[in-house]
């Protein structure tokens, strides 16, 4: 089953009772009841479980156990309440950030840019770091596949929603070149895509995986400098931000569009591969991205545990 298919897991009233624990259980029940919902996710999820250990067996460099898949799983529970406290008020969190001055030169000059990211670490508290920007940013996000818990979570602050685009959405992309030429972020994540979308192939930790061409053509498009950007939790309440350059402009030449498109994409896989060998429990992608499953993988490609250096593009 592809990614786009796959709704959030857990009814309404499971989804009411998860936030109700996450907004009053404090800061001492909240992380405890994560541990019965990671168990849970564990016992029910055996797609994303085998995702999540073909997943880890390239990031880590050895075979994933059941151990490293369940702390993948608990990660992503934490992030998950981090997103509810974030939303509910983020005074209680500290975000450290790195990189934030290349951003805010770039707005200065009264340029737009593009903040291309991952689903890697949490994208609500780099929105928490863009509430204090100079400008508007905008998030381009799928939200076609959304459970029981998303609408919950739109309550808690609706604002954000007035700055969200639909990928697919014509008008969506309209939008994202007006906030650019007005000197305003726009932020996409481009590991993932909905079904139908054109998809580029490259090396992603030590095989090929696809990667959607439309951030990169929007960019493009939009002809805008391009940031790399993650938060990763790295304690109770607390997350480091980090931007970085990645583009000044992005340039698909007519005589060598498909080679440009490839390279791009391909330096894109080198940072985020780089990415997940720095903090390999924090990508939560839990599908099959590969289309060979690791154990095939190692009897492919020659030399030992292959990818273990981040190739650069071009």
């Amino acid at each position: 089953m592809s990614w786009a298919a796959q709704r959030e897991r857990g009814g309404a009233r499971v989804a009411r009772a998860a936030l109700w624990c996450a907004l009053r259980g404090g800061r001492v029940l909240a992380p405890a009841l994560v541990w019965p919902g990671t168990a849970w996710f564990l016992a029910t999820s055996g797609a994303a479980r085998r995702a999540s250990r073909d997943y880890l067996g390239r990031a880590l460099g050895r075979a994933a156990g059941p151990a490293d898949v369940a702390r993948h799983f608990h990660s992503f529970a934490l992030n998950v309440l981090d997103r509810v406290q974030l939303l509910a008020g983020a005074e209680r969190f500290t975000i450290q950030t790195e990189g934030l001055d290349q951003v805010l030169a770039t707005l200065a000059q009264g340029r737009g840019c593009i903040l291309l990211g991952a689903h890697l670490g949490s994208f609500e508290a780099l929105r928490a770091v863009a509430a204090h920007a100079p400008v508007p940013v905008w998030a381009l996000m799928y939200r076609r596949n959304q459970g029981a818990l998303t609408p919950l979570l739109d309550r808690l602050a609706p604002a954000l929603l007035e700055r969200v685009l639909e990928i697919g959405d014509t008008a969506s992309m309209i939008q994202a070149r007006e906030c650019v030429e007005r000197g305003e972020v726009v932020g996409i994540l481009a590991d993932r895509a909905p079904a139908g979308h054109r998809m580029v192939a490259a090396q992603f930790l030590g095989a090929k995986a696809e990667f959607p061409s439309g951030p990169f053509v929007l960019a493009a498009t939009l002809g805008a400098p391009v940031l790399l950007f993650h938060a990763v939790r790295t304690g109770p309440r607390h997350y480091v931000a980090r931007f970085e350059p990645f583009v000044e402009r992005v340039v698909l030449r007519r005589e060598s569009r498909a080679a440009d498109l490839g390279a791009l994409v391909q330096r894109y896989a080198d940072a985020v591969g780089a990415l997940c060998r720095r903090h390999p429990y924090d990508w939560f992608n839990f599908f099959p991205f590969w289309k060979a499953p690791h154990d095939d993988v190692a009897a492919l490609v020659p030399g030992p545990l292959p990818g273990l250096v981040p190739r650069r593009a071009g």
